[in-house]
């Protein structure tokens, strides 16, 4: 690796979100709560999907993929930044540092065009409902999962393909709890001038993704007001999603070489509470999957139950 960015640099000091040990600890257990709330809100999503019958729909294949998506970017960073709340020297190595950008720039991408994939099915579903089974189908859903996993490796490629060659001479200091491009580029020995151009050029995906919205939101504008009214209670959980997860993006990367705290504060939004997010405005305004989870809750429930009380029979007897 360092024959490759002629680095001398071994490894990053993260400067962690606060020196104060009482919130440190405060932090632990907040950060804890959301990580576990996250896998465990996620996870029930792909389980209620997966053995629901009914819920086998483009619809809910699409949203079960974003489910992954957000355990895994939720879990690229935050099991580190709660480890170092209790570490004295915050310390990354140049390679963790380099997958971190890696996945980073995976799951955030591979999500980009997962929610441009959901935008396109929402509206084949409100424009064209006569024909929506034929165009989303099963082959088309799994293409659309897997376009979506190829552009994100290839976003992600491209980012590494630059950072990869650049000289670090230090100082090795990054003002965060995990390594993002701003702030790693911003130690290399190079003109920042250079670097902010580069920046800009990573804003198209974001822009594509608003531009996609919009298209859908004109486009049903132009029909009826019923088909107008069914457009807002469709799309209102993509654009709270898309508000959520890229306004902090696009407000880091089109300043990425600010000192302000803020871009701590979004950067934790981004990475550990939007990916709870998610599940609880899709599932909360999402009548099918709560009925589902209720039935998944009652159907393991009566499961459970004549096996408990057939062994409570036994010790009563015995």
């Amino acid at each position: 690796m360092e024959a490759v960015n002629h680095s001398r640099v071994s490894e990053f000091v993260l400067l962690g979100l606060t020196d104060s040990p009482q919130l440190q600890i405060f932090l632990f257990v907040m950060f804890s709560v959301f990580y576990l709330m996250t896998m465990l809100g996620n996870c029930l999503i792909l389980l209620t999907v997966l053995s629901t019958p009914h819920l086998h729909s483009p619809m809910y294949f699409l949203l079960s993929n974003l489910s992954l998506i957000d355990m895994c970017l939720s879990s690229f960073a935050t099991p580190k930044m709660i480890m170092d709340f209790f570490a004295q020297h915050k310390t990354i190595s140049f390679e963790g540092c380099i997958s971190q950008i890696f996945f980073l720039h995976l799951f955030t991408g591979t999500e980009i065009v997962l929610l441009i994939s959901m935008s396109f099915d929402r509206y084949i579903a409100i424009c064209k409902p006569l024909h929506y089974s034929s165009i989303m189908s099963q082959r088309v859903c799994v293409g659309l999962v897997a376009t979506s996993w190829t552009v994100g490796f290839l976003h992600t490629m491209s980012q590494l393909a630059f950072t990869l060659y650049l000289p670090f001479c230090g100082p090795n200091v990054v003002d965060s709890f995990f390594c993002d491009l701003p702030l790693v580029i911003q130690l290399a020995c190079i003109d920042i001038y250079v670097l902010g151009i580069f920046m800009i050029s990573t804003m198209a995906s974001f822009l594509l993704l608003l531009v996609s919205y919009t298209v859908i939101l004109v486009t049903v504008q132009r029909r009826s007001s019923t088909d107008m009214t069914k457009a807002r209670s469709t799309l209102t959980a993509h654009i709270i999603v898309v508000t959520l997860f890229f306004g902090p993006c696009i407000f880091i990367y089109a300043w990425p070489f600010s000192n302000f705290q803020v871009d701590k504060v979004l950067s934790v939004f981004s990475t550990v509470f939007t990916p709870i997010l998610n599940p609880i405005i899709y599932t909360l305004r999402n009548k099918e999957v709560k009925l589902a989870m209720h039935k998944l809750k009652t159907r393991y429930v009566c499961s459970r139950l004549p096996s408990q009380l057939s062994l409570l029979r036994l010790d009563v007897l015995s």
